[in-house]
């Protein structure tokens, strides 16, 4: 192959370069496989893509590198901060004041899947300071996979909305965490204002840029209709803009974005649908975010050691999720049946982890290896097998309405569905 693009470039004059050829076809095997597999298999679109970017990855695809950079992280980081705009925008914090039980089940479920895969760790001797950023990167749930799945299979409901609520605080909480624990990799410690110092300024330089995207997108659903392809295209641009500006300030874009639609939802309360011209570019983005998170993901090398010490980290994590959501469901308005499906819900891991994995290995040459190590295998397979989890559970807790079936001839899998609701919350 190399002997043939140096022949090639003797007199090609390619515009994009080899790599977008590379991309292009990638993607679109994605998206047949994604497909296929929806339509003979009734499992979500984003199974498909995941396998191919395993599979991409495994045979030593070289269009990814890691630590990511460059187009390759902003992509992430957009196409993460899209979706996370859209979980925020969705989450009134009114509801707390009549649910406050559902706070408290957040906070709950995520410091014991911290202690849990924290202590899990620890026990099979991984050093302190590869332990706490893994038990971080385990709280993160995917917003991100979980939508995909509520979408491809056409999930409404309680247990849907509450996984989609949790894993959104969740992923919160590990985004906050990550960016302050990836600051400290690089700052020496000697007071405690050390310790708070980096977390006040990933908090506060994300809330800047987030307010100023929600209130850019609140003046103008004042003269825009929602539904309009213009609000469609200003938004994408404006989450673009904002991605941007928190790289170049030291924020964290995720979260931006995530407090970004959080802040517009408590500016305009009133339910707004998300634009239906947004749904196209949005869904080839996250394709290529997926695509892209299993195809880094897959350059992960595989040995024993690393096989124990990802599956015991996967285990602990599913189990303190499902335990501790059930043992807090009580006043939370969930029986315990619902609350074990919501915990198996919330068990993919995907683009959010991968952001936060690529921080630290940035942020300490020394321990990002040892963290990427444990930290893309347990991301490949939760992606993977996480949304085929997520599926299963809402199909078996009867909120989905699409059938395992493939469709009938004239209708196919990719026909649009039911136009989605409004959720107040």
């Amino acid at each position: 192959m190399s002997e043939i693009m140096t022949i090639w470039a003797e007199w090609a004059r390619p515009s994009a370069g080899f790599p977008t050829l590379q991309w292009s076809l990638l993607l679109a095997v994605a998206a047949a496989a994604g497909h296929l597999l929806q339509r003979y298999l009734g499992l979500p679109k984003v199974a498909g893509y995941s396998m191919v970017g395993a599979f991409a990855g495994l045979a030593g695809f070289s269009g990814a590198v890691w630590p990511l950079q460059g187009a390759g992280l902003f992509l992430l980081e957009l196409g993460v901060a899209v979706v996370l705009f859209e979980a925020g925008s969705r989450l009134s914090l009114r509801w707390f004041r009549h649910n406050p039980m559902v706070l408290v089940q957040s906070l709950f479920e995520s410091a014991a899947t911290f202690a849990a895969v924290f202590l899990v760790l620890r026990a099979l001797d991984v050093e302190l300071a590869v332990a706490r950023p893994l038990a971080v990167i385990a709280v993160a749930a995917s917003p991100a996979v979980l939508a995909r799945v509520v979408a491809d299979i056409r999930a409404s409901g309680l247990i849907t909305e509450r996984a989609l609520a949790l894993s959104t605080l969740n992923t919160l909480y590990a985004l906050t965490l990550s960016g302050a624990m990836a600051g400290l990799m690089v700052r020496p410690r000697h007071v405690l204002a050390d310790t708070l110092y980096p977390l006040a300024v990933v908090l506060g330089l994300s809330f800047v840029v987030a307010a100023l995207l929600a209130l850019a997108m609140r003046t103008a659903l004042r003269v825009m209709s929602a539904t309009s392809e213009n609000t469609a295209i200003l938004l994408l641009a404006l989450i673009a803009a904002g991605t941007a500006l928190a790289a170049q300030f030291g924020a964290s874009a995720a979260l931006a974005g995530l407090l970004g639609g959080l802040l517009l939802k408590q500016l305009h309360p009133r339910p707004w649908s998300w634009p239906a011209q947004m749904g196209t570019a949005a869904s080839i983005l996250t394709m290529l975010m997926f695509v892209l998170v299993s195809t880094v993901a897959a350059q992960g090398h595989w040995n024993r050691e690393i096989a124990l010490l990802v599956l015991a980290m996967l285990a602990a994590r599913t189990l303190a999720r499902t335990t501790t959501l059930c043992a807090a469901s009580f006043g939370s308005g969930m029986r315990l049946r619902q609350a074990f499906w919501t915990g198996c819900a919330m068990s993919p891991m995907s683009s959010v982890a991968l952001l936060m994995a690529s921080g630290y290995a940035a942020a300490s040459p020394r321990l990002g290896p040892a963290i990427s190590a444990i930290a893309l295998p347990s991301i490949l397979v939760m992606e993977v097998l996480g949304a085929i989890i997520a599926t299963l559970a809402l199909r078996r807790a009867g909120e989905s309405s699409r059938p395992w079936t493939a469709p009938s001839p004239g209708r196919g899998a990719d026909a649009p569905a039911p136009p989605d609701k409004v959720h107040a919350a």
